[in-house]
C-alpha cells in the first residue's frame, strides 16, 4: 500500500505530463501537470479517447495505429521517444517530446504517455535561427559594405595610379618639349639671325644673287617656325579637347589639287608632287580643315625626308563606301625598330639626323584622323621609302 501511494505521489508531483491509457485508447488517468498542458480539468478527460488532445490529422489516426498494434504487433511509437503535436482545450497547438511504454497489468494492456513541453525549447530555437539568420544578413551586408570599401579602394587606387602615370607622362613630354624646343627654336633663328647679317653686307656690294639666297633661307627658316609653332598649336588643343570634327560636303579632287600647288612652292629641286585620283565621284563628307592638316603634315614629310630629284605620290581613292589617301615617297624611310612609336608624340626615328622636326606631325595626324573616324596605317622600309594611307568610311 505504501509502495503505491509512494509511486501515485511520484506521478502526481511529476514536471512532466503522465497519461495513461488502454488498449482501445482511452484515457484513464492524467496527472496535473498534463492538465495543466492541454488546458483541461480531470474530469473533462478521463474516459474520452485519447485523441481529442492530438491535432488533425493525428486525431483521425490514432484509433487505427493502435488497432494496427493490436493486430500485429508492430510498434511505431512504444518505447521509441519522437517529437509529436498536442491540441490544447482552447484549439491551440503546441510541439511536446512523447514517450510511450507498455505495461500488461491483470490481463490487459495499459499505455503510459510521458509528455514533455518543448513550447519553450522551440521558442528559444527559433529565437536562435533568428538571431542566427540576423546575424548572417548583417555579416552579408558588412561583407558585401567590406567588397564595395575594397573596390572603391581599388578604383580610387587605379584612379590615382592612372593619374601619376599621367603625370609623370606629362613630365616627360615637358621634359622632351623643352629639350626639343631649344634645339628646333635656335637652329632656324640662328640661321635668320646670320642669313639677315649676311644680307647687310651683300646689299652695299650689290650681289643680288647672295641675297636672294639668304632671303630664300630666311623664308624657309621662317616655315620651319611657323610649323613647329603650329604643331604645339595643334597640340594644346587636343590636349583640351578642343577639337570637334565639323564635316561638310567638298571635292576631293580641287581639295588635292589646292593643296599640291602649295606644297609644291616648298618642295625641294626637281622634286615632284603628282596627284591621281580614282573613281567616278569625287564630293566626300569629311572635316575639311583636319584633312587638310593631315595630308599637308604627311606631304611635308615626304619632301622633308625625300632628297631632290624626287617624285611624291599623292592619291585619292574614292569607293562607294570608303575613301583612301595615300602619300608614298621614295626617301630615307623608317627603321624596322622605330615603327612601334611611329605615332607617339616627339618621337622621331634615329635615322633623321639633323633634319629639322618637332616629332608631332604624325600623332597630330593620328588624332585628327580618328577624331573623323578613320584610321591611318604606313608600310615603310629603310631607305626604301614611306607610304601612308588614311582610310575612311564613306556613304
Amino acid at each position: 500500500m505504501e509502495r503505491a501511494k509512494l509511486l501515485n505521489a511520484i506521478i502526481e508531483n511529476a514536471i512532466d505530463g503522465i497519461i495513461t491509457i488502454d488498449e482501445h485508447g482511452i484515457i484513464e488517468h492524467i496527472n496535473p501537470s498534463a492538465l495543466v498542458l492541454f488546458g483541461y480539468e480531470r474530469d473533462e478527460v478521463i474516459g474520452n479517447n485519447v485523441s481529442m488532445l492530438m491535432p488533425t490529422p493525428d486525431k483521425e489516426r490514432h484509433d487505427g495505429y493502435i488497432a494496427n498494434y493490436r493486430n500485429t504487433g508492430e510498434k511505431h511509437i512504444i518505447g521509441i521517444g519522437r517529437e509529436v503535436r498536442g491540441q490544447c482545450k482552447d484549439g491551440s497547438i503546441f510541439p511536446f517530446r512523447l514517450g510511450v511504454s507498455e505495461v500488461k497489468f491483470s490481463d490487459r494492456r495499459i499505455f503510459t504517455g510521458f509528455i514533455h513541453d518543448l513550447s519553450r525549447q522551440k521558442r528559444d530555437e527559433q529565437k536562435i535561427k533568428s538571431y542566427t539568420e540576423e546575424l548572417e544578413q548583417k555579416i552579408k551586408e558588412r561583407t558585401q559594405d567590406l567588397i564595395r570599401s575594397i573596390n572603391e579602394l581599388e578604383t580610387a587606387k587605379e584612379h590615382v595610379s592612372a593619374l601619376f602615370e599621367k603625370e609623370k607622362e606629362l613630365n616627360q613630354l615637358k621634359t622632351r618639349f623643352v629639350s626639343m624646343a631649344s634645339h628646333e627654336f635656335r637652329t632656324p633663328l640662328s640661321s635668320i639671325q646670320l642669313s639677315a647679317s649676311l644680307i647687310d653686307k651683300y646689299v652695299t656690294k650689290n650681289d643680288a644673287a647672295s641675297v636672294e639666297k639668304h632671303t630664300t633661307k630666311i623664308k624657309n627658316a621662317i616655315n620651319n617656325l611657323t610649323t613647329i609653332l603650329n604643331d604645339f598649336l595643334s597640340l594644346e588643343k587636343l590636349e583640351a579637347g578642343k577639337v570637334e570634327p565639323n564635316a561638310n560636303w567638298f571635292n576631293i579632287i580641287a581639295f588635292a589639287e589646292e593643296i599640291v600647288e602649295e606644297m609644291q612652292l616648298i618642295s625641294k629641286q626637281n622634286q615632284l608632287i603628282v596627284y591621281e585620283h580614282t573613281g567616278t565621284s569625287a564630293q566626300v563628307f569629311l572635316d575639311h580643315n583636319l584633312l587638310k592638316n593631315c595630308i599637308i603634315n604627311l606631304v611635308s614629310n615626304a619632301i622633308k625626308y625625300s632628297g631632290e630629284n624626287t617624285m611624291i605620290q599623292f592619291n585619292s581613292i574614292l569607293t562607294q563606301n570608303e575613301l583612301i589617301i595615300e602619300i608614298k615617297d621614295n626617301g630615307i624611310g623608317i627603321p624596322e625598330l622605330d615603327k612601334v612609336n611611329l605615332f607617339e608624340p616627339f618621337f622621331r626615328a634615329h635615322n633623321t639626323g639633323d633634319i629639322p622636326g618637332t616629332g608631332l606631325g604624325l600623332n597630330i595626324v593620328k588624332r585628327y584622323v580618328g577624331l573623323m573616324n578613320g584610321t591611318v596605317s604606313c608600310q615603310t622600309e629603310q631607305n626604301k621609302g614611306t607610304t601612308f594611307t588614311l582610310h575612311f568610311n564613306h556613304q
